[in-house]
Formats: C-alpha cells, sequence, structure tokens
C-alpha cells in the first residue's frame, strides 16, 4: 500500500493482475457500475482504493474464478449494498490469514467467510445484468470473436432489442468459465459436449417431474421447482465424484 494510504485504478491493476491474470481496468470500472465496489474519489474523480476496498475486489474475483458464482449471487453475499451491511458468518483465523474475504477497515465492514454456492439457481427471478457484446468483452476479458464462437456453437444466447443484443447473467456466467478453458487452450467447439450433456440432464430432470407439473396448482409447481434445484445439486456432486474417479490416476488417492 502507498504511503499515502490508497492505491488508484492502476496501481490496484498491478497489484492484482499476478493473481488475476484476465484483470482490466474496465473490468474493475464494470464491477463498480454492478454496484459491487464504491472507491472513493478525489475532488477531480480519481478513484481512491484503500485496504478494504482492495480485500473486496480481491474476494470477488476469487468466488468468480474460484467457485463461479454469478454477480448477483455475489451481490447477495455482500448483502446487495457497497458496504457489504449484511455479513455472512465469520471466517477461521486460518482463513483469515490467507485473505480470503473482505476485513474490516476504513468503512467499518464486517468479516466475511468465503461463501460457496450450496444449489444451482434454478427458477429464480432474472438479473438486471443486461450487456452488449462489447460490454461483455470488457467484463470478461475475452474478445468479441471468442464471445462470437460461443454463440456459434449454441453456448450462450442474447435477445435482440431495437436490432442490438444484450446478453444476461446466464451469458456472463458461461462466459467467464469458458474464459477459464481457454486459459488452457480450450476453445468453444470444444466445450459442445457440456452443452449437450447438460441439454440432456435437463431433459431427464423434465421427466422426473413432469407428474408435478401436470397437475397444474401452484403449489405442485412450487415442488417441481424444489425437485429441480435438488436434482440439480445432485447432479453436480454425482459428476465432481465420477470426473475425480475417472482422474484419480493422475491426481493421486
Amino acid at each position: 500500500m502507498a504511503e499515502r494510504g490508497y492505491l488508484s485504478i492502476g496501481e490496484v491493476l498491478s497489484l492484482l493482475k499476478p493473481e488475476f491474470a484476465d484483470l482490466t481496468i474496465s473490468k474493475i470500472r464494470f464491477l463498480e457500475s454492478q454496484g459491487l465496489l464504491d472507491p472513493e474519489r478525489t475532488p477531480s474523480g480519481y478513484r481512491k482504493f484503500y485496504e478494504p476496498d482492495i480485500e473486496r475486489l480481491r474476494w470477488i474475483l476469487r468466488q468468480q474464478h474460484e467457485n463461479y458464482l454469478p454477480l448477483k449471487v455475489i451481490k447477495g453475499k455482500l448483502g446487495g449494498e457497497p458496504d457489504g451491511a449484511e455479513a455472512v458468518a465469520e471466517e477461521p483465523d486460518g482463513d483469515r490469514a490467507s485473505g480470503a474475504g473482505p476485513r474490516s477497515g476504513r468503512r467499518g465492514g464486517p468479516v466475511m467467510a468465503r461463501p460457496h454456492l450450496d444449489v444451482a439457481d434454478l427458477g429464480g427471478p432474472p438479473s438486471g445484468v443486461s450487456l452488449t457484446i462489447d460490454e461483455l468483452a470488457v467484463a470478461t476479458g475475452l474478445a468479441p470473436e471468442d464471445l462470437a464462437e460461443l454463440v456459434r456453437y449454441g453456448l450462450m444466447g442474447g435477445k435482440s432489442v431495437g436490432g442490438t443484443v444484450y446478453y444476461d447473467e446466464e451469458a456472463l456466467t458461461i462466459a467467464n468459465l469458458a474464459a477459464g478453458f481457454m486459459r488452457y487452450g480450450v476453445e468453444a467447439r470444444h466445450l459442445r459436449m457440456y452443452r449437450t450433456a447438460a441439454e440432456r440432464e435437463a431433459g431427464f430432470f423434465e421427466q422426473v417431474v413432469m407428474p408435478m407439473l401436470k397437475q397444474r396448482n401452484p403449489q405442485a409447481r412450487r415442488q417441481a421447482v424444489d425437485a429441480l434445484r435438488e436434482l440439480s445439486q445432485l447432479g453436480q456432486g454425482l459428476r465432481a465424484a465420477l470426473i475425480r474417479q475417472a482422474l484419480r490416476e493422475y491426481t493421486g488417492p
């Protein structure tokens, strides 16, 4: 931290770039525009990032990179306010020492645990995220042509309004995950197997809950949504276990 007690946005980028290779100044500004960051400003309008701001940004980026949480879930974990007023459980000393989450500081914010996504977010209300292809490129660090390939292979889609295509939070999540794969040389065409597997799994789940949906009453509908959430969670767990089993030869016991 500089002697003046805060960093500029460029200095924050230099500090975090070794840990988050795809981080850009535009992405930091985008997170601010979505209400996840709220740095102070100098009288001339330059951002001032204090230690709690930097730790908050680091925590947000880790949720995206390690837990693949969409922004609306991250914002909910932070309490939906720039100060992160609604705290989750305090983390143990071991995690605190590793810099795992935002800490209390200039703004008096709470110490926060590193949450994880326990169940798939199915049937929830849509978020307010609506991005053009260029904004999506800024938010994910992908080139527009990379995003176009994701669209071409059916991995994500947008909605055309007034001649402009807009992409929602789900597309943002998929693009962020694809960016992670691309760091290993995995292209959009290689990811089609995930789309195919997801479509088959979704079709199977639909068959399981169809008897509930045929009852055509609100309670049965709620039961169907709850069942889909649980089935999705079970599917995620089973997939992870099977992958670990298949790769045990390389990863060890």
